[in-house]
């Protein structure tokens, strides 16, 4: 399948490992130009040489270093991308998970820290964004959340917060933009195999006394496929939401977990 995907500039958030990474090379496949971003310099470049190694040809990967907690930087990200390409059709939001606590232990700074880094990044990023796909009359913006924004996790607190206000936002844009052209949809991530399930596992394993690995043992053989999920099988998804071919799908939060969540919504 054609997905239409030759020409189009994306911008992957968090790009230089895990999720964004897996992402960023998923576009680059398909023929699209893409800027990625992070905080760390030496991290984002080995990845940019990855995503360009494995990119379609005519493909064009621009890295950027900017820290998404940064209102300045994400300006900085969008002016970049819209200096080399002259536009901007495709928005992968993302972000590293906010901290793994007790409500107890999160005062006001840490509270503070998730909102700048898993909300308002949004926030800013898509508003950075938006008049570009107005004058192309065209556009995708894809948020990647967690399973914690449709089924809440103690020990997540601050996710399980703010998440779920992502999918209102991404809901409600999808209704004032999609007579425009523009689509916005998010993905709900379960167990995938990245650096951020680590973690959480190494946290939660501590607490319980086990190590990290038996922990994640456990959460594998609660998903209804029976293991973790590979980056790439969520990369998949977004491509497709991110392409000509998703011309009808607006405002939906899918869920790409292996069958984990239970509910029916």
């Amino acid at each position: 399948m054609d997905l239409g995907m030759k020409g189009r500039v994306a911008i992957v958030c968090a790009a230089s490992q895990g999720l964004g990474k897996a992402t960023a090379l998923g576009l680059a496949r398909e023929g699209a130009h893409v800027v990625l971003c992070s905080r760390n310099k030496r991290r984002l470049a080995a990845a940019a040489q990855e995503v360009a190694a494995g990119a379609s040809s005519g493909s064009r990967v621009v890295p950027v270093v900017a820290d998404l907690t940064k209102a300045l930087h994400i300006r900085s990200l969008v002016s970049r991308a819209a200096k080399e390409f002259k536009r901007i059709d495709i928005l992968v939001t993302n972000a590293g998970g906010p901290p793994v606590a007790g409500f107890p232990e999160l005062d006001d700074d840490r509270w503070e820290e998730g909102i700048d880094l898993t909300l308002m990044s949004a926030i800013r990023c898509i508003r950075g964004v938006l008049p570009f796909m107005q004058r192309q009359h065209w556009g995708r913006v894809i948020a990647i959340t967690s399973i914690s924004a449709k089924q809440p996790i103690d020990d997540l607190i601050v996710s399980s917060t703010l998440r779920p206000g992502i999918l209102g936002l991404i809901k409600v844009l999808a209704n004032q933009y999609g007579r425009e052209g523009i689509l916005f949809n998010s993905v709900a991530p379960g167990f995938i195999l990245t650096g951020r399930q680590q973690e959480i596992g190494t946290a939660r394993g501590a607490k319980r006394g086990i190590t990290a690995e038996a922990y994640m043992a456990e959460l594998a053989a609660a998903v209804p496929v029976g293991r973790y999920g590979d980056p790439e099988e969520l990369a998949n998804v977004i491509v497709f939401l991110a392409s000509e071919r998703a011309s009808y799908v607006n405002g939906a939060a899918i869920g790409v977990d292996g069958g984990l969540l239970k509910g029916l919504y």
